[in-house]
């Protein structure tokens, strides 16, 4: 299957590049170049790639203006000299950020994600235990392969995110967002406040309130189960 993408950059030489490049990669068209926000509007809405690849300072606008000018359906790959724009590329869901002058492992592997996500089938919904998730932490970004989370904590509008026994900052995402995007065969929400890997948990013990008091690897203090999820719990795993 070849997959559609479209180059926005001011500069006719890094796009040309770009697309060479990308000759490389036979299930990638090109169908076209912009070089600015208006064109990109333009092509996106003629065109409809699957794929964009977009620069981020452009003379007349922003890359980033092209996402309130119209709806982006597409995946976006930024492509810039300004390591400084990552956050907020990140923070418009971004596929990936690559820096000028682009490496050709570096589109590679930009390329391979975008190939992973699509080939998730149509009616799979969220994340599964193979996938790594983007997350803004503080001022930076960093990928976290979904089956090494331990667990995720409520606090308050922020979400704490324990990877080995550790963690590893608080991210934007809400409780209810993370139970819907984790893989439900294997989270498990055992409060209002606490989400668990239950392949990451050691044992579980009878607590005095009627739930269970959950023990994880690598992580000394239990987090408490609630006696209706505990119930919940038991029916959902047979127990």
């Amino acid at each position: 299957m070849t997959h559609t993408a479209l180059i926005v950059d001011d500069e006719r030489i890094a796009r040309n590049e770009l697309e060479y490049m990308l000759r490389d990669y036979p299930q990638f068209e090109i169908i076209g170049q912009a070089a600015s926000v208006e064109e990109a509007v333009e092509r996106i809405q003629a065109l409809k790639p699957e794929l964009i690849f977009l620069d981020v300072q452009m003379p007349s606008a922003s890359g980033f203006e092209l996402f309130e000018r119209i709806p982006v359906e597409a995946w976006v790959i930024f492509v810039t000299a300004y390591e400084e724009f990552a956050l907020r590329a990140f923070e418009v869901n971004a596929l990936d950020y690559l820096t000028k002058p682009v490496r050709q492992q570096r589109l590679g592997a930009a390329l391979d994600r975008f190939l992973h996500r699509i080939q998730l089938k149509p009616s799979t919904v969220g994340l599964r235990m193979s996938d790594s998730i983007l997350l803004t932490i503080g001022r930076h970004a960093r990928f976290v392969k979904v089956a090494s989370i331990d667990s995720i904590l409520a606090e308050g509008d922020y979400t704490r995110v324990i990877v080995g026994g550790n963690s590893i900052g608080t991210v934007l995402k809400s409780m209810r967002e993370w139970e819907q995007d984790l893989p439900q065969d294997t989270f498990y929400r055992i409060q209002r406040s606490a989400i668990v890997n239950c392949e990451h948990v050691d044992r579980l013990e009878k607590h005095e309130t009627g739930g269970f008091a959950v023990y994880m690897h690598n992580i000394e203090e239990p987090l408490l189960m609630s006696r209706r999820s505990a119930r919940q719990f038991r029916e959902r795993f047979s127990i």
